[in-house]
C-alpha cells in the first residue's frame, strides 16, 4: 500500500499526536497471547449448545425433551425469572416487538433459539440437543419486504396493525425546487443482505462470583456497560449485583454492539446454577442464525437543471428489518440513518424521502460498519453517474458542481447536517490526479488487447461521527449515549494508567490512547497503560460504535491529562524550587527551563513525593492527588464529519463477466490523524469489507424464508487476492469542535467503494450499450445479463425503427 500526506505542515513529536508509533496490543495477538472467551478455562465449565429453529414462521406445539436429558435442558417455560429483549423507541410510529431468549409461542426465522442444553462438552451439549422433539404449525413465511407489506393477518408479531416496524419522512422545500428542473432522472437500486463475519462470532462465559455475589460475565461485545444494564434488567438484578468483561474481541464491525439472545441465555445460567456456563458461536450458526444487514432498496428520482446541478432529491428507501428489533439501537437508527444521511457531501434544496423499515422472517437487523451510509453513498452516488450520462458530462464534473465547496463550511445541509470542515471538491480532484484519469479516458478509447474493457468509478461520501446526544435522542433509542468518561492516575512509579469504558475490537485504542496522554503529559507511550472492557473498573461509556471512540473517549483522555497536569506542575516546581510557568515537559521529565538552571525532576519523583514522601510535598498540594475522572463530549454533538473521494479503476471481460480491480485511490480526511498508520489500517480493511459487498458478500433467502448461505462455500468473501494495491492520500483539516480537531473514521472505508466499483463497471459496459447494473453483489452473472438486456435493446429499437 503507498500512502502519502497533504496535511500541515511541521514537526511531529516522535510518540504523541501525529506519530506513527507501532501498535501496543499487536505483540500479544501476534505471539498468540490474547486472550479470547473461547481460550478460558475455569473448573466445572459447561458449553452450552442451541436447539434451533427449522422453519421461519411457525407456531410451537408441543415440546418432547427425553428423560435422560431432561436435567440439562432448558426452554422458556423454565426462564420465569427472566424478561424478554424490548428495545422501545419514542419514535411516533414504531412498533415494538420483544424478543425472548427463547422463542416462545411461536419462531420468527430459520435458526431462531428454540431450547437450550449444556454438558460438559460442546459435542454433549450437541447430542442432547438431538433428544428434543417439537411439533411446529406452519405459519406464513414472509421473506422479503414485498410480501411482509402485503400481508393483512398471521403478521410477524401479531400485536401489530401490519408488518412495518417504523416509518420516517423528510420534506424540506421539495415542490418548490423540484419544479424548476429541467432534467428528471429516475433510478432504482438494491443491496444484498449480508452477515458481519467478524474472525469471532458471538462469544460469551458467565459464573457467579460468590465472593463477590455478583454474576461475571465475559462477552466478545463492544459496549459491556450497556450489556450490564440491559443484563440486569432482563434477569431482576441490581446492576451492582452484575460485572461485565470484555476480554480481547476477534472482529465485530456492529455485530457485537446489542444484547443477543445467547448473551442473555448464559447470563440467566450462570444466575440459576450459580456456577459457569459458555456459549462459542460456530460459522453454520453465524450465516444462517446472526444478525444480518445492508439489506436496502431505493427508489431515487433526481431534478437537476442542463448542467446537472441538483435541485431536489426524491426518494422512497424500504429496509429489511428481520424479525426483530434489536437493544439498544432498534430498528429505527437504520432508516434514521438513512434519511438524514442519503444527502451525502451535495449542496441541494429540495428533499423529500419516506423511509420504511419492514419486519420479515429473517434474523434482526444489526448496525454494520457504515451504519445506512454504504446505502445510502451507493444510491445518491450511482445517481451523480446517472445524472451525468443524461447531461452528457464527466461523471467528476456534475460532481464537482454538486458538493459542497470549502467556502461553504461549516455548511448546514438539506437535512440538517452540519457539515464541520474539509474541502470536499478538493479531495476528488486529488483522486482524479491519482487515478490519472485523462490517462484512463485515453486508454479506453486505444481498447485493450485482450478484448475486456476499463471502466472508472469515483464516489465521495461523509462518514457522519462521534454523533451524541442531540442526533440519538431524535431516533429515539433507549439508550442516549451523553458524557464519555476517562480516568488518568499517576502510579507511584511514575508510569500512567488511563481506564475508559469504551472497548476495542481492533481500532488500536491502547496505542492512540497512550499517545494523547503522552501528547499532554510527556510519559512514554511504553510506560502508558489503557484499562478497557470492564465495567468493574472502568468509568461508564455506552461504548464502541459510530465512530465514536476516539473523539468521545480519547476526548475525555485529554480533558483527564490536562486537568492532571498542574496537579503534577505543582509538585514538580516545588521539588525543584522552580516557577510553574518555567518549567518544560517531555519523556517524563520536568525540566527548569532557563539557560542557567539545567536541572530535573522525573515523573518518578513526583509521584514518589505523593504516595511515599509526603514531607516532600508543597503546602498547598491539591489533595484530589495524582488521580482524575473526567466527563466529556463535545460542545456541538451532532457529529464532526469525516469525508473521502475514492476512485477506482476496473477491467471487465465481456465474454465471462469477470472483474478485476487495476487501480484504487483514496483520498480521505478524519481531521487531525493521532496515529496515520491506524488510519491506514482502518481504511484498507473498510475498502476490503467495501469490495466483499460489492462483488462477493450475499445472504438470500428463498420463499420459505430458509438461509441459503450457510457455509464459507456458500457465502463468499474477498481474500488476499481480490483486494487490491491501494494509495491513500491524507488530508487533515481539523474540526473545529473536538479535542485536537480529530474525526471518527472507523467506519469510512466500508461506504464508498461498492458505488465506487459499480460506477467503474458500468462507465466499462457503457462501450456495448449494457444496463445499468445497481444491485449487489455484482457477480459475473449479472454482468452477462446487463450485456444481453443491453443487446437486446438495441436489437429491439432497431427493430422499432425499421
Amino acid at each position: 500500500m503507498t500512502m502519502e500526506h497533504g496535511g500541515p505542515a511541521g514537526a511531529r513529536k516522535a510518540e504523541g499526536v501525529g506519530a506513527r508509533v507501532p501498535r501496543k496490543e499487536d505483540a500479544r495477538h501476534l505471539h498468540g497471547k490474547g486472550n479470547f472467551v473461547a481460550d478460558m478455562a475455569m473448573p466445572g465449565l459447561s458449553e452450552v449448545a442451541f436447539l434451533r429453529s427449522p422453519l421461519a414462521h411457525a407456531r410451537i406445539g408441543a415440546v418432547r425433551v427425553d428423560a435422560s436429558v431432561a436435567g440439562c435442558v432448558a426452554l422458556r417455560a423454565d426462564m420465569a425469572d427472566c424478561r424478554d429483549i424490548v428495545a422501545d423507541s419514542t419514535l411516533p410510529t414504531y412498533q415494538s416487538s420483544a424478543q425472548p431468549p427463547l422463542a416462545a409461542g411461536k419462531v420468527r426465522f430459520v435458526g431462531e433459539p428454540v431450547a437450550m442444553a449444556f454438558a460438559p462438552t460442546r459435542a454433549e451439549a450437541e447430542d442432547s440437543i438431538e433428544l428434543l422433539d417439537v411439533d411446529y404449525e406452519d405459519l406464513p413465511v414472509y421473506a422479503d419486504v414485498f410480501s411482509a407489506q402485503a400481508a393483512s393477518a398471521d403478521l410477524v408479531h401479531a400485536q401489530w396493525k401490519d408488518n412495518v416496524f417504523v416509518t420516517l419522512t423528510a420534506d424540506k422545500d421539495f415542490d418548490a425546487h423540484a419544479a424548476q428542473a429541467e432534467v428528471v432522472v429516475k433510478r432504482n437500486m438494491r443491496l444484498a443482505r449480508q452477515c458481519m463475519v467478524p474472525m469471532e462470532g458471538k462469544a460469551v462465559l458467565a459464573y457467579w462470583d460468590h465472593q463477590a455475589d455478583q454474576l461475571v460475565v465475559y462477552s466478545a461485545t463492544q459496549v459491556p456497560h450497556m450489556i450490564r444494564t440491559i443484563l440486569a434488567e432482563c434477569l431482576g438484578l441490581d446492576q451492582g449485583r452484575v460485572r461485565v468483561i470484555s476480554p480481547d474481541v476477534g472482529g465485530a464491525f456492529g455485530y457485537k454492539c446489542v444484547l443477543q439472545q445467547e448473551e442473555l441465555c448464559i447470563a440467566w445460567l450462570a444466575k440459576t446454577y450459580k456456577r459457569p456456563f459458555r456459549f462459542i458461536e460456530d460459522r453454520r450458526e453465524h450465516l444462517t442464525a446472526g444478525a444480518n444487514s445492508r439489506e436496502h432498496h431505493y427508489e431515487m428520482t433526481a431534478y437537476a437543471d442542463r448542467r446537472g446541478k441538483l435541485l431536489a432529491l426524491d426518494a422512497r428507501v424500504t429496509v429489511d428489518g428481520g424479525a426483530y428489533s434489536v437493544w439498544p439501537f432498534t430498528i429505527g437508527l437504520e432508516p434514521g440513518q438513512a434519511v438524514g444521511n442519503l444527502p451525502g457531501p451535495y449542496a441541494f434544496r429540495g428533499y423529500r424521502c419516506v423511509t420504511r423499515a419492514v419486519a420479515t422472517n429473517k434474523p434482526g437487523f444489526v448496525p454494520y460498519r457504515g451504519v445506512a451510509r454504504t446505502g445510502v453513498c451507493f444510491a445518491i452516488e450511482l445517481m451523480m453517474d446517472a445524472i451525468a450520462r443524461e447531461v452528457g458530462r464527466e461523471p467528476w464534473d456534475v460532481r464537482l458542481e454538486n458538493l459542497v465547496q470549502p467556502e461553504q463550511m461549516p455548511y448546514v445541509n438539506v437535512t440538517n447536517k452540519h457539515l464541520d470542515s474539509g474541502d470536499y471538491p478538493a479531495s476528488l480532484r486529488k483522486a482524479l490526479e491519482m487515478i490519472d484519469a485523462p490517462g484512463v479516458r485515453a486508454r479506453q478509447q486505444r481498447g485493450e488487447t485482450d478484448g475486456r474493457l476499463i471502466g472508472l468509478g469515483v464516489a465521495t461520501y461523509t462518514e457522519q461521527a462521534a454523533h451524541g446526544t442531540s442526533v440519538f435522542a431524535t431516533w429515539g433509542t433507549p439508550v442516549i449515549p451523553g458524557f464519555d468518561q476517562a480516568t488518568a492516575r499517576i502510579t507511584p512509579d511514575g508510569g500512567l494508567e488511563v481506564r475508559v469504558g469504551v472497548h476495542s475490537h481492533g481500532q488500536g485504542m491502547e496505542t492512540t490512547f497512550a499517545q494523547i496522554a503522552n501528547e499532554i503529559l510527556g510519559i512514554p507511550v511504553a510506560r502508558i497503560k489503557v484499562l478497557h472492557g470492564d465495567t468493574g473498573q472502568t468509568p461508564y461509556s455506552t461504548g464502541t460504535y459510530a465512530s465514536r471512540s476516539l473523539v468521545m473517549s480519547g476526548g475525555a483522555v485529554s480533558q483527564a491529562c490536562k486537568r492532571l497536569l498542574p496537579r503534577v506542575l505543582h509538585i514538580a516546581a516545588h521539588l525543584l524550587r522552580t516557577p510553574v510557568e518555567q518549567l518544560s515537559v517531555g519523556d517524563g521529565r520536568f525540566a527548569a527551563n532557563t539557560a542557567q538552571d539545567t536541572r530535573s525532576v522525573s515523573m518518578g519523583e513526583v509521584a514518589d513525593a505523593w504516595y511515599l514522601r509526603p514531607h516532600l510535598l508543597p503546602p498547598d498540594v491539591d489533595p484530589l492527588g495524582l488521580e482524575v475522572t473526567v466527563g466529556y463530549k463535545p460542545k456541538v454533538d451532532t457529529g464532526c464529519f469525516t469525508y473521502a473521494s475514492q476512485a477506482a479503476t476496473v477491467a471487465v471481460d465481456p465474454a465471462t463477466g469477470g472483474v478485476e480491480i487495476l487501480d484504487y485511490v483514496v483520498v480521505e480526511d478524519c481531521g487531525t490523524m493521532i496515529n496515520p498508520m491506524v488510519v491506514e489500517g482502518q481504511t484498507i480493511g473498510g475498502i476490503a469489507q467495501g469490495i466483499g459487498t460489492a462483488f462477493y458478500e450475499e445472504t438470500p433467502y428463498d420463499a420459505n424464508g430458509q438461509p441459503l448461505a450457510s457455509t464459507l462455500a456458500d457465502y463468499m468473501l474477498p481474500g488476499a487476492t481480490e483486494v487490491p494495491h491501494m494509495r491513500i492520500h491524507h488530508f487533515e483539516t481539523p474540526s473545529p469542535h473536538t479535542e485536537f480537531g480529530a474525526k471518527g473514521m472507523g467506519e469510512g472505508g466500508a461506504i464508498a467503494p461498492p458505488a465506487v466499483l459499480f460506477n467503474a463497471v458500468n462507465d466499462a459496459l457503457r462501450a456495448l450499450g449494457a444496463a445499468e447494473l445497481a444491485q449487489t453483489p455484482l457477480t459475473p452473472y449479472r454482468v452477462l445479463q446487463a450485456i444481453a438486456q443491453g443487446r437486446r435493446c438495441e436489437e429491439s429499437g432497431q427493430a422499432r425503427a425499421a
